[in-house]
C-alpha cells in the first residue's frame, strides 16, 4: 500500500477488506510522528481505536477509515485550538469539533492530528515563529506556502490523502499551487465556519487539500452536503489577462498557456479592475483582522510573532472611512466580476506568481523589480477572494518545481468545475507529482 494511494482507493480496499483501516491509519501515524517538514503541531490518541471501530462495522460512511488531519484552528473536542499562535496555548479547550470536522467524521473520516500554520493565518509562508517553518516536501530548503503550510504539505508528502485548511487571501491555494497538490476555496458560505478560529469574516473560507480532482470533489460535497454533477463539454473557458499575466514568472505563463493550448482554447478576460478588487480585500483584511485582535494586543503585544502583531497593529490604526471605502469598492468588484460569467463559464489564472521561493529567498520580481517574496505570493488568489466565487487550484503537470492554476466558476457551478478538473487529469495535463518527480 503505497503513501500515495488516492483517498478513493483507500475507502474502497478498506471496504472490500483488501486492507484493515487500522493498517492505513497505522502507517499515517508512523509517517506522521516521524515527519521532517513540520508539518504537523500535535498528534491524537484515539486514530487507532477509530480505526478498529470502522474494521468492525461501527464506523461507516465513504470515506471510513480514511485519515486526514486540519490546520490548527479548527476546533476538535477536548483540544486547544492554537491558531498557530503561543498565546492560544493555555486556552480552553474546544468542548466540540468545528462543523467541518464534524461532518469528516460522519463520512467515516479518521482525524490524527493538527497541523502548521502562519500565526492567526496572517501569512503566506507558513514560516511560524513558535511552531517552526514548514519546509516543502518537493525541496525543504523551499517554503510550503500558507498559512495553510502544514495543511498542504502533508498531503504532498504522503502523510494524510484528505486536510482542511482555510482560505482568507489565498491561503489555501498559495500552499497547493507551491506543493503541488489540489486545494479549494469554495464559494462564500458553501461550508460552514462554526467552529473555525475566526480571521476576516468576510472573506474567511474553509478550504479542502487533496492528491486527486476526484478525491477533492468527494471531500467537497462530504463538506458542503451536496451532490455535484456536470459535463466539461461545451464550457468557455477563458484566461484572466493584464494584472494576472503582468506579474507572473515565465513559469506561471507557461502553466496557463499549457491548460488554454490543450483546450483549444483563446478566450482573453479582461478585468481591470483587479488590482482594485485586490487592494480592497487587502484593505479589509488588515482593517478588520487587526479590529479582531485589538484588545488582546493591548494586554499580551510581546507575545505575536512579531511580523504579525506588527501587521495586525498596522491594520488597527487605519481610519475606520477607508474599511467602509474598501468595502463599498468590494461589492463594486464583485458585481463587475460576476458579468464575466456572462460570457465565459470557467476563468483561468495563476494562484502564484512564482513557484516555491527558497526560505531564505527575501525578494521575488514584480513588474520586473524586487518586492518581497512572502508578501507578494497571494497577489493573484488576493483578487479573487473577494468576488465570491468558487476556486480549485490545480497543479499542472511538469518535470520542475510544482505550480498551479486557479480554475474559477461562478457558484452553483462546482459540477462543471470539478467535471473540467477530471478531463484535464485523465489527460495528464493536470495532476500531482510525487516528491522527487514520480507521477
Amino acid at each position: 500500500m503505497s503513501e500515495y494511494t488516492s483517498a478513493l482507493d483507500l475507502a474502497d480496499r478498506i471496504r472490500r477488506g483488501e486492507v484493515t483501516a487500522r493498517a492505513v491509519v497505522a502507517q499515517a501515524l508512523e509517517a506522521a510522528r516521524t515527519d521532517p517538514f513540520n508539518a504537523f503541531t500535535r498528534m491524537f490518541d484515539s486514530p487507532l481505536d477509530d480505526a478498529q471501530a470502522v474494521d468492525e462495522g461501527r464506523i461507516t460512511g465513504p470515506l471510513a477509515g480514511v485519515p486526514f488531519a486540519v490546520k490548527d484552528l479548527f476546533d476538535v473536542a477536548g483540544q486547544v485550538t492554537t491558531a498557530g499562535a503561543r498565546l492560544r496555548i493555555g486556552a480552553p479547550a474546544a468542548v466540540q469539533d468545528a462543523e467541518a470536522v464534524r461532518r469528516m467524521k460522519a463520512a467515516g473520516a479518521i482525524l490524527i492530528g493538527t497541523l502548521n500554520m502562519d500565526e492567526f493565518a496572517y501569512g503566506f509562508a507558513t514560516v511560524n515563529a513558535h511552531f517552526g517553518t514548514t519546509r516543502n516536501p518537493h525541496d525543504p530548503e523551499r517554503l510550503a506556502g500558507g498559512s495553510s503550510g502544514g495543511s498542504a504539505a502533508s498531503v504532498a508528502a504522503g502523510f494524510v490523502p484528505l486536510s482542511l485548511g482555510s482560505d482568507t487571501n489565498g491561503s489555501v491555494r498559495v500552499p497547493a499551487s507551491l506543493c503541488g497538490v489540489w486545494g479549494m476555496r469554495p464559494a462564500d458560505e458553501a461550508i460552514p465556519l462554526d467552529g473555525v478560529f475566526p480571521f476576516v469574516e468576510l472573506l474567511d473560507a474553509v478550504g479542502p487539500f487533496a492528491r486527486t480532482s476526484r478525491d477533492l470533489k468527494v471531500l467537497y460535497e462530504v463538506l458542503s452536503g451536496t451532490t455535484l454533477s456536470g459535463e466539461a463539454d461545451g464550457l468557455r473557458v477563458a484566461r484572466l489577462d493584464g494584472f494576472f499575466e503582468r506579474n507572473a514568472a515565465p513559469e506561471a505563463v507557461r502553466a496557463v498557456d499549457t491548460v488554454m493550448t490543450h483546450l483549444g482554447s483563446d478566450g482573453v478576460a479582461e478585468l481591470p479592475e483587479a488590482e482594485g478588487g485586490r487592494s480592497a480585500g487587502f484593505l479589509i483584511t488588515a482593517a478588520m483582522g487587526g479590529a479582531l485582535h485589538l484588545n488582546t494586543l493591548r494586554g499580551r503585544a510581546m507575545d505575536y510573532d512579531p511580523a504579525v502583531r506588527d501587521r495586525l497593529i498596522a491594520g488597527a490604526m487605519l481610519p475606520s472611512g477607508i474599511l467602509a471605502k474598501a468595502l463599498h469598492y468590494r461589492d463594486i468588484y464583485r458585481k463587475i466580476f460576476a458579468k464575466l460569467f456572462d460570457r465565459f463559464d470557467i476563468l483561468v489564472a495563476p494562484a502564484t506568481p512564482v513557484s516555491a521561493p527558497r526560505i531564505d529567498q527575501a525578494t521575488i520580481l514584480i513588474d520586473g523589480k524586487p518586492a518581497s517574496a512572502r508578501a507578494n505570493l497571494g497577489i493573484y488568489a488576493q483578487a479573487i477572494s473577494p468576488t465570491g466565487a468558487a476556486v480549485v487550484s490545480a497543479p499542472v503537470k511538469t518535470s520542475r518545481l510544482p505550480i498551479g492554476l486557479q480554475f474559477i466558476a461562478k457558484p452553483g457551478a462546482e459540477g462543471a468545475l470539478f467535471a473540467l478538473m477530471h478531463r484535464l487529469e485523465d489527460e495528464g495535463v493536470l495532476g500531482f507529482t510525487q516528491p522527487g518527480g514520480t507521477a
